[in-house]
């Protein structure tokens, strides 16, 4: 099934999505994070969905304004694509190659949760930047709570898949990593997802003999394509992902973890690093993104004049003197 959320007629409201467009809407659900942690899993989810199959059809969905299929209770971003860790690492930090450690394990930022935009929303520049990227990007749900969790068992704690778009501000991302955090403000001005959550059991026929999901990935920008990848192409599996989530801690209803940016274009940095100029260029207000990914959908972004930056004195140096 696939659930969407959205805004009709000045109401929120929660939906499968039908073949042709049509959205079920399920009575008195406005929240698919809310639902998620009622339900408890997939299965709950799924009989939720099945009620809506017997209520009056709703809008269809090019009459209605997308939002978000979720609020995420957090976002991790994962980083899985060797092939994206090469060409960024050169562009953003001007290294080569891909560091030993990252084979260790499956690394990943919390990024914000509150900035996060529906499928056709448009997106700000995020102000100061001169470098905005777009990131491919597909993102797994978690339906259960869980700890400690096993790749097996974290299989029955993801729900669905919706895609992920992690606007990256490259100069703001570049400059703030060379203090040994981040990113920060080069990330967190906007996450976008959609266009729906396609339940974990609609994408079990794209899965390979490795356990990866083998789905076709594209970027557009402005009508050109200039990236395309598998999603099979992971080092991790989203199991694998989940269970490292949850090491220590817990993954809760309405987690959203990212793939990372796959390769092959999936974003302009990667292409910067590869081709040593910015070809094509950043990304400037009335650009428009088109990620794809098979099996699931399409975000269309258009980009926007974004606010200028308040003014901040430098820190100080100070004189340490102690009390």
């Amino acid at each position: 099934m696939r659930f969407a959320a959205y805004e009709h007629r000045q109401r929120h409201q929660v939906a499968v999505v039908e073949e042709d467009g049509t959205l079920l809407p399920l009575p008195g659900v406005t929240s698919l994070t809310a639902l998620l942690t009622e339900t408890g899993g997939l299965p709950g989810l799924l009989e939720a969905g099945a009620a809506a199959l017997d209520v009056p059809p709703g809008p269809h969905v090019s009459d209605v304004r997308l939002l978000p299929p979720l609020r995420p209770a957090s976002l991790r971003d994962f980083v899985t694509f060797e092939e994206h860790v090469e060409g960024v690492r050169r562009a953003v930090d001007g290294a080569l190659g891909v560091p030993e450690q990252w084979y260790a394990a499956p690394t990943f930022y919390f990024t914000n949760p509150h900035a996060v935009y529906g499928p056709h929303d448009t997106v700000p520049v995020p102000p100061g930047s001169a470098a905005l990227d777009f990131e491919l990007e597909v993102a797994a749900v978690i339906g259960r709570e869980g700890r400690d969790l096993t790749p097996g068992q974290a299989r029955d704690h993801i729900v669905g898949y919706t895609v992920l778009n992690d606007w990256s501000a490259r100069d703001l991302q570049s400059a703030e990593m060379k203090v040994g955090l981040g990113p920060c403000k080069g990330k967190d001005t906007a996450t976008t997802l959609g266009p729906w959550l396609v339940t974990a059991d609609e994408l079990e026929p794209h899965r390979d003999p490795d356990g990866f999901l083998r789905l076709a990935l594209t970027a557009q920008v402005n009508g050109e394509v200039v990236g395309k990848d598998l999603l099979s192409n992971m080092s991790w599996t989203f199991e694998e992902m989940t269970a490292y989530a949850s090491r220590g801690t817990r993954v809760v209803p309405g987690d959203v973890l990212g793939s990372g940016t796959c390769g092959n274009g999936g974003c302009l940095a990667e292409l910067w690093g590869r081709r040593g100029e910015r070809t094509p260029p950043p990304l400037t207000p009335g650009d428009t993104v088109t990620l794809t990914a098979e099996g699931i959908g399409t975000l269309t972004t258009t980009v926007t004049a974004g606010a200028e930056p308040v003014p901040l004195p430098a820190g100080r140096r100070r004189t340490r003197e102690r009390p």
